[in-house]
């Protein structure tokens, strides 16, 4: 809980720009757990850049909050419904195939 209330206040002292970037450092941070667990196999850093170039800012900031708290099951709907998304099917396709075979 304490985490969580720092991290709020660290966003609320920063420009627009400089909350974006820290919730989506803080968004991939969630993200590489989630891929790693639920995706074995898939390239992990490739996988992670599609899903978060593919996650709108609402999700962002969600997936940034379960950084806080760790990943749950909201966390991973809420990767799960980016990963479905069809620019993020052909990120992965484009990104994260290449990755496979290297």
């Amino acid at each position: 809980m304490r985490k969580a209330l720092l991290l709020t206040l660290l966003l609320a002292a920063c420009s627009q720009e400089s909350q974006d970037q820290i919730a989506r450092e803080a968004a991939r941070s969630t993200v590489s757990k989630v891929v790693a667990e639920r995706f074995p196999g898939v390239p992990v850093q490739p996988a992670i850049d599609c899903v978060i170039d593919n996650a709108s800012s609402t999700q962002i900031y969600a997936l940034a909050a379960d950084s806080i708290t760790g990943p749950t099951e909201s966390t991973v709907q809420i990767v799960s419904e980016i990963v479905s998304k069809p620019e993020t099917l052909t990120c992965l396709a484009a990104e994260g195939l290449p990755a496979l075979i290297r």
